[in-house]
């Protein structure tokens, strides 16, 4: 058998994103996304989930909705946290796998194709990795620390936590019980998924820088309430580990 060839066949699909103030990028993520789908399978869904947006993100959905009939919408009248867009996704997801990226366009959907040639016997999900991170200098900075701080103290083993480009069987979102609300849920999913035993491939891709729209993370009280959800995480998850008792 050549084993350089993928063992698993993507037969369904649901591609999701988390989309806040992403009207200037929302169209062509979901474009995109529709091309790459269909060069894996007929049956897909493209679930977005605008969370609350203050610009023309509803706008734009509700145009895009009328072109692309594989695609649905969901609003959440106020904003509630990438997290909580994130597991309002997963939880409208009907197929056997799960595609998701941000809104933003700083990872390009049509490289979800790299994400299925990377599964094979033995791989249960498939982690993007940045090739090279398109932020500013201080935002680089930043998610470097913060790599290098949860690797450390919750064990992660994939090489980048914080790259948002991810395909997971959707058996697997429904096993771990996602709870977290805001961008900390990267951080438990993996954790969740490694520590039941699944095994990760992972993919180089590339990273974009912002073409439209703010960074919502680097505000004070932002930065401080991040770092109060990891010193939560790490209780819930490396001291009392309820998640692998369950």
């Amino acid at each position: 058998m050549d084993k350089t060839k993928p063992q698993t066949r993507i037969t369904n699909i649901s591609a999701v994103f988390p989309a806040f103030n992403d009207g200037g990028t929302i169209a062509s993520m979901v474009s995109a996304a529709s091309i790459a789908l269909r060069q894996l399978t007929q049956e897909y869904e493209i679930i977005v989930v605008n969370d609350g947006s203050s610009d023309y993100t509803a706008t734009v959905l509700g145009e895009m909705k009328e072109k692309y009939p594989e695609l649905k919408v969901i609003h959440h009248p106020a904003n509630q946290g990438y997290g909580a867009a994130l597991r309002t996704g997963f939880g409208a997801a009907t197929k056997d796998w799960v595609f998701y990226t941000d809104g933003d366009s700083q990872y390009n959907p049509l490289e979800l194709t790299v994400l299925v040639d990377a599964l094979r016997d033995g791989v249960d999900a498939v982690n993007g990795y940045k090739l090279s991170r398109n932020d500013s200098l201080l935002r680089t900075i930043v998610g470097r620390a913060y790599h290098n701080l949860v690797k450390i103290f919750f064990r992660i083993r994939i090489r980048d936590v914080d790259c948002d480009f991810r395909l997971i069987p959707r058996r697997i979102l429904n096993e771990i019980e996602l709870e977290s609300v805001s961008g900390a849920i990267c951080l438990e999913m993996v954790k969740k998924i490694e520590d039941a035993g699944y095994v990760f491939a992972e993919v180089p891709v590339n990273h974009y820088s912002r073409k439209y729209g703010t960074s919502q993370f680097f505000v004070p009280w932002r930065i401080i309430r991040s770092l109060r959800q990891l010193a939560g995480l790490y209780w819930k998850l490396v001291v009392q580990k309820k998640h692998k008792r369950a």
